[in-house]
Order: structure tokens, then C-alpha cells, then sequence
């Protein structure tokens, strides 16, 4: 274990790993699903002053906050994780109602099909009909059709890239920017930080792997799926200004490094930028963790700062 965790973060790993580092990959889809919203116990305040609603988008459920007043302001498109097959509104609610009030931003959360019951490409079919029938929406809803900022963590952010090449493909409008936060990238898990941080720190190798295999459906390889593997053979060029976020201990900290120096290469306007002594999925502990909140802040500005 890294002797230097985060004080916050440090008791969360002592527990996994005095439990004997229990994996979720062992647990059935319910109880994996029923942890993942246990975990908001750790997610900070949610603010009061931001109104909710659902609605449907192209027939995808869509959860959409926003601040009580405002015209022309950014719109965020949030691609929430889950391994492709957790997540959803109740996961990430305090996150996204922190982003909507203080970016004063609309936030709008896509409920995609998850796996096992639904496998690839249901979730990447889903969150681009949202993406690319969301444009004629955002004036209606106050918003500003120039400063969409696409956001994800995890498999969400492998969701909002995979979304932004469709985009670029198909030539549609793509977003002012997109905000990535420690991108699943590699169904194989064949980088360094795979082996480094693969068991101790809570979100396990193991664990992530299985999102991808049972995203990809029984005998099939997630390898073998462009859209699933995005280090492999990707173009970047067109895509918009990126935001990437990595973890000093996550099993996925170098396949997001690696995402950033090929688009860099690709000539893609792209910082990143690495919190030391956090773990995967830090960024949902701002009730623990300071790395989280100052990581909030740094989102908060680049949502602002979009024109």
C-alpha cells in the first residue's frame, strides 16, 4: 500500500484491506449495485438551492438539474460510471447538484441501459442519441447550444470520448469541451498501474475488468471492440479542448496519461491532471477527501470558463 494516501482516503483503504480486500467483481449485480449507492455516504453536502427534474430524450430517462435562475448558461452532459453496469441518478446526484450550483450550470445526468441485461453497444447507443438530439433542446431549458461541456467518470468518461468520435464521424455538432475523469480505457488492464494498483486500493483490477467483460456480452472480448478498447487505433483529430483527470492509485492512472499524450499528438487541445495519494473514484469522496473538493473546483472553473 502507498504510504502516502490522503488522510481521508487512507482509513477507507486501511478497512478494504484488514476485510482481507474484499472484491465487488464476486458480489451479484443487485448487491454491486446496492454498494455503489451506499457509497454517497461519503459524497459531501448536496446543495439545496438546485431544481430537478426527469425527462426523456429520444426515449433515453434523463435527470436534469439546474440553478433557480438564468439564461444563456453552460450546459453540462454528464456520462455518470458504474463499470457499465452501476450507476445512475441516485450515485451521482450530490456530485451533480455541487456542479450545478457552483458553475451555475444545467446539468443534465443520462440514465443508459446498464449490463448485464443490456451489453454493447446499448449504452453507447443511448448516451449518443442523447448527445446528438440535445441541441435543439438546450434554449428551451436556458442554456447556451456553445457551451456544452461533455463530463464523465470512469466508464462514463470512456462513454462521453467514445461519444465525441461518433460525433466527429458523423459530423454533428461536438461539445465546446470534454472533462474526463480517470477514463476506463483498456479492457485488457495491460498498463503498469494495472499491476501496481490492481488490489489494494478499494476499486480492484478485477473489479474493473469485469465491468468490461460484462459489458461486452458472454464470449465476446471487449478487446475486439473498437468502441470499447479507445486506445487502440483512434484517431483524435477534431475532437474539442479536453480535460483529463487521473488518480495516483488507480489501476487506470497510466491509460489515462496515455489518452492524453496521443491526443496530444493528435493535436488535440488537452491538459491533464494527476491527484496524488487518491484512489479511483475520489472525486465522488468530497465529503472525506480534499483532493476531491479542490478537483470540484477545478471542474467548476473549466465549466465556467467554456465559451
Amino acid at each position: 500500500m502507498n504510504n502516502h494516501l490522503e488522510a481521508g482516503i487512507v482509513e477507507l483503504v486501511e478497512e478494504f484491506i484488514s476485510s482481507g480486500k474484499p472484491c465487488s467483481s464476486y458480489l451479484s449485480i443487485a448487491e454491486r449495485r446496492a454498494s455503489y449507492i451506499a457509497g454517497n455516504a461519503l459524497a459531501g453536502e448536496s446543495p439545496l438551492e438546485v431544481t430537478e427534474f426527469t425527462d426523456m430524450v429520444d426515449g433515453i430517462p434523463v435527470k436534469i438539474y439546474r440553478p433557480e435562475l438564468g439564461e444563456g448558461l453552460p450546459v453540462v452532459l454528464y456520462f455518470h460510471g458504474g463499470c457499465f453496469i452501476s450507476g445512475g441518478f441516485a450515485t451521482h446526484d450530490i456530485q451533480l447538484r455541487q456542479i450545478a450550483k457552483a458553475a451555475d450550470a444545467i446539468v443534465i445526468c443520462i440514465q443508459y441501459r446498464l449490463a448485464p441485461e443490456y451489453i454493447y453497444p446499448a449504452a453507447h447507443d443511448d448516451v449518443y442519441t442523447v448527445a446528438s438530439g440535445l441541441n435543439s433542446r438546450i434554449s428551451t431549458l436556458g442554456g447556451d447550444p456553445n457551451r456544452v461541456i461533455f463530463m464523465g467518470d470512469s466508464a462514463g468518461a470512456q462513454l462521453a470520448l467514445a461519444t465525441s468520435l461518433r460525433l466527429v464521424k458523423n459530423g454533428l455538432p461536438i461539445p465546446a469541451k470534454q472533462i474526463l475523469l480517470y477514463p476506463m480505457l483498456d479492457p485488457l488492464g495491460q498498463s503498469a498501474s494495472y499491476q501496481q494498483n490492481g488490489t489494494d486500493y478499494i476499486i480492484t483490477a478485477k473489479m474493473l475488468l469485469s465491468g468490461f467483460s460484462l459489458y461486452a456480452g458472454e464470449g465476446k472480448c471487449a478487446d475486439n471492440i473498437d468502441e470499447l478498447n479507445l486506445l487502440k487505433n483512434h484517431d483524435y483529430k477534431g475532437l474539442p479542448a479536453t480535460v483529463i483527470v487521473t488518480a495516483e492509485c488507480d489501476p487506470l492512472r497510466d491509460e489515462g496519461e496515455t489518452l492524453y499524450r496521443q491526443m496530444l499528438s493528435s493535436g488535440v487541445e488537452v491538459h491533464c491532471e494527476r491527484y496524488l495519494g487518491v484512489i479511483h473514484g475520489f472525486f465522488q469522496l468530497g465529503g472525506v477527501s480534499s483532493s476531491a473538493r479542490r478537483c470540484m473546483q477545478m471542474v467548476v472553473n473549466e465549466i465556467v470558463a467554456s465559451h
